[in-house]
């Protein structure tokens, strides 16, 4: 047997042995079909009634918290940016593109379209249409909405709002930035 075989033999072996569990038990994130489904209807009622409809009635736990970029907020918090979202972009669009589910994980990566109309988050009416695309993972408890994480594309819509300065052209090559002394 060369190295090779004997390589991808290990390999298969370990990958067996992990993979077992004693009887009747069960891996610490593997939830039953229905508890992933009910998760992800819950997940996506985010987008398609709330940021969509306006409609605001997900359910969160009492505790939530929510983390975006640097910060974390407050249900209550959230949902202020919520509701200034779809006080910016009264045409709002979410769309779920995709959606998995593990365990007490929801992950949703979303599509946003609106045209700036109104004003809300701090940002004034532009009057442009904008389409940005972000990732929200959720982590659920008891069937509601425990912990959020959003990742979106705050620059591209800052760019397509026109609310960013034009940016300096580069310096040729061997121009200021090669005439330092040495």
């Amino acid at each position: 047997m060369n190295h090779r075989n004997i390589l991808l033999s290990a390999l298969a072996t370990v990958v067996a042995l992990a993979s077992v569990l004693p009887c009747g038990a069960r891996a610490s994130d593997d939830a039953p079909a229905a508890v992933l489904e009910h998760n992800k209807s819950v997940a996506r009622q985010v987008y398609e009634e709330g940021l969509n409809q306006g409609r605001f009635d997900v359910p969160y736990t009492a505790d939530f918290v929510g983390h975006g970029g640097t910060r974390t907020f407050t249900h209550a918090e959230g949902m202020a940016e919520a509701k200034g979202w779809r006080a910016a972009f009264p045409d709002l669009n979410m769309q779920v593109d995709k959606l998995l589910a593990e365990g007490d994980l929801v992950a949703v990566r979303w599509t946003a379209r609106g045209t700036n109309t109104g004003s809300g988050n701090g940002i004034p009416v532009t009057g442009r249409a904008v389409e940005i695309t972000g990732t929200t993972l959720f982590r659920m408890a008891e069937g509601r909405i425990a912990e959020e994480w959003t990742c979106a594309n705050s620059l591209g819509l800052m760019r397509q709002l026109g609310m960013l300065p034009t940016s300096a052209a580069a310096p040729a090559a061997g121009g200021a930035a090669n005439s330092g002394s040495r």
